[in-house]
């Protein structure tokens, strides 16, 4: 095995996860289907590059990514594993295997359904156990819970967590020592400050909202969580995909699941253009830029390939001059107040700047 990640500590507790954890969607064949025998050379690489910590959803794949990553992680004794509720998955055999669905490409034939009350809470978390073929799980996730997903429906599923006792059903299983923490796992911010008025988080899945390319949460959102120690996990650190490919490779250009406007795409032009000017991949700079926050304990980018973990970590090693943040700065890219790597990634307690 490499050397392993550094690891932060959460807040509260004693969990601690790898800085790079290994964010399993692909493993529910994502866009593509991938096979068993990938599927398990890219969770094998992901343990001997050193990650540590490793995130699924039921929702990824309808189960294929829990049962992939149980069947992967089944011998790894020094791992963490998070996964989410909200969502049951249930039995339909009008389902055409192998089709598209929802961005998976799975052949297993269960429709998930949106459920946050108590016993819906409780069933997820056995569920997954029995998916995942293991006997722990470390943390859970509320997954989607937000107008973004839910729309006008967003009060009718919310109040499941608060009146319907969802959140009474987390606190019993980390209070009972089932699970060591739980939180959020969403794509927008004001559904996190809303759920911490009602609940003692430990963490959040942040995904899309705290990356090079926009630090909106700086404003409210993590001050919030330094405020009451709830740490933060960044997922979608490439703004689904346009920070990886930039903008010159003819192909589509996609930000948060959909086509990129004009302007995003303007802004993604300027970034990179920066990055080349100091020869450092775009995407390192997205890696590791939201690590250098001082609540955010790890980032989670999906891991499809060996291949991609293998970039992955060379992304994580690079070296990224002081200058390319100052200069993102200077050029109205980068907010004056989000802190920045200040010494090589791979160290043992990064500096923040």
């Amino acid at each position: 095995m490499s050397q392993s990640f550094p690891a932060r500590a959460l807040a509260r507790g004693d969990l601690c996860l790898s800085e790079i954890g290994f964010g399993a969607a692909p493993l529910g064949n994502l866009y593509r289907a991938v096979d068993d025998t990938e599927a398990l050379a890219t969770c094998r690489a992901a343990l001997d590059a050193g990650i540590s910590y490793f995130d699924t959803a039921p929702y990824y794949g309808f189960g294929l990514s829990e049962r992939r990553l149980g069947d992967a992680l089944r011998d790894s004794r020094s791992v963490q594993i998070s996964t989410k509720v909200g969502r049951l998955l249930e039995p339909d055999a009008a389902i055409e295997p192998h089709v598209l669905r929802q961005g998976f490409k799975s052949s297993l034939q269960f429709k998930p359904v949106f459920d946050y009350r108590y016993d819906a809470i409780f069933a997820s978390w056995q569920a997954s156990i029995q998916r995942l073929g293991l006997p722990f799980i470390d943390m859970l996730y509320v997954h989607d819970i937000g107008r973004r997903t839910h729309g006008e429906a967003h009060a009718h599923y919310f109040v499941q967590l608060t009146e319907g006792r969802g959140f009474r059903a987390l606190e019993e299983l980390r209070s009972s020592g089932a699970i060591r923490a739980f939180g959020l796992g969403v794509n927008e911010i004001d559904v996190c400050l809303e759920a911490i008025d009602h609940t003692d988080l430990d963490i959040i899945l942040l995904a899309g909202r705290y990356t090079l390319l926009e630090q909106g949460a700086l404003d409210r959102l993590l001050p919030a969580c330094e405020q009451r120690g709830i740490s933060v996990v960044i997922g979608g650190p490439y703004n689904s995909g346009i920070l990886v490919t930039g903008t010159r490779h003819g192909g589509p250009l996609y930000y948060d699941y959909a086509p990129a406007s004009a302007d995003i795409v303007e802004r993604v032009r300027r970034l990179e253009s920066c990055c080349e000017r100091f020869a450092v991949p775009l995407a390192a700079a997205a890696l590791q830029f939201p690590l250098s926050h001082r609540s955010v304990v790890s980032v989670i980018p999906g891991i499809g390939s060996p291949q991609q973990m293998e970039n992955t970590r060379a992304l994580y090693e690079t070296v990224i001059p002081a200058e390319l943040w100052s200069t993102l700065r200077t050029e109205g890219l980068l907010r004056a107040d989000a802190p920045v790597p200040a010494v090589a990634r791979g160290a043992a307690a990064p500096a923040r700047a």
